[in-house]
């Protein structure tokens, strides 16, 4: 933490770079959030641990339209979200200075609730290189449980501990790792066509409309959304008891597909915790099965499967019979 902070003071103080945007603590320990420091003083707000999730590549968009460069720390599944944004033109790689920062996985205050432990007041052990356990204080007392046993599922099926893109690198990364990328995706693939309904229906029916993964989703970067247009009544549309309004998630999901780098923010940041990356993964499993293994964002010369038409494309009904 204090190699991160020193680093970007002296970036910061040497002109090499105009601000960082990194995390600070939220309103509570386990809850930081993104944020620009402009000078040495609020830089001592910086924070870096275990429940830094936030994926910081697209609030790059905006600060790519600034004066001078920023400084960025990225985790190394933050990396392929910012080369895809490279890709479609929404940052500006001169005006960016990215620090590859070291990752054990991150951490989901729901997993930790769910092992049972309520009341929670502070979470500590959670540092880059802190320890196997991390210590939980709750009302009733302290409570231990294992890191890898509190990562965001997202971490389980992690791309790698590789950054693609970076300037200079600050700490090591560890490979968390231990599950099939697509085995949530297969789970809902051997259902029958009516139970996968009834899922999807259960699941998008808590749907608020709050737009949170719309607005978090480096994928969802077009500059005015239809579903804020007036002119189509369906700017901020209320929750409806009906499946109509819930395809909202459904066309989202195409609209990213082959662009979505499975960065998982949209479950991360979901209140209503609806797996909402099941949709995106699934489309990443039929485009590797029918185009060839594709990772959006591990390099921003390679043209997307999706875009790039050839004569050997699989025809429209072969993906239906699929179901």
């Amino acid at each position: 933490m204090q190699e991160l902070m020193g680093r970007a003071r002296e970036l910061l103080e040497n002109g090499t770079v105009a601000r960082v945007l990194g995390w600070r603590a939220g309103d509570q320990s386990y809850n930081p959030e993104p944020a620009f420091f402009e000078n040495a003083v609020e830089l001592e707000k910086l924070v870096y641990d275990g429940f830094c999730g936030a994926n910081l590549s697209k609030y790059m968009i905006e600060a790519s339209k600034l004066e001078g460069k920023t400084l960025v720390f990225l985790k190394p599944c933050d990396t392929y979200s910012f080369n895809q944004l490279i890709k479609e033109h929404r940052v500006d790689r001169e005006k960016a200075y990215i620090i590859g920062v070291g990752c054990r996985g991150k951490l989901d205050m729901d997993q930790i609730r769910n092992q049972g432990i309520k009341g929670i007041l502070n979470v500590s052990g959670t540092e880059l290189q802190g320890p196997d356990e991390i210590t939980v204080e709750t009302i009733y007392g302290t409570k231990t449980v294992s890191y890898a046993s509190a990562m965001l599922s997202r971490c389980h099926v992690c791309k790698g501990k590789d950054h693609v893109i970076y300037d200079e690198l600050l700490g090591e990364s560890a490979d968390t790792k231990d599950a099939d990328r697509f085995d949530e995706v297969a789970a809902i693939e051997a259902m029958t066509s009516e139970e996968r309904f009834a899922f999807f229906r259960k699941e998008l029916s808590k749907c608020i409309r709050c737009n949170a993964c719309r607005n978090v989703c480096p994928a969802c970067s077009c500059r005015k959304c239809v579903f804020d247009s007036t002119k189509f009544d369906s700017a901020q549309k209320a929750n409806a008891d009906s499946f109509e309004e819930n395809m909202f998630h459904i066309i989202r999901a195409f609209h990213v597909a082959g662009r979505c780098t499975d960065c998982g923010e949209c479950s991360r940041v979901c209140p209503q915790g609806i797996p909402l990356h099941l949709f995106n993964r699934k489309f990443i499993k039929d485009i590797n099965t029918f185009y060839g293994e594709f990772q959006a964002g591990a390099d921003i010369q390679e043209k997307g499967p999706l875009t790039n038409y050839t004569f050997e494309d699989v025809e429209p009904g072969i993906v239906a019979e699929r179901g």
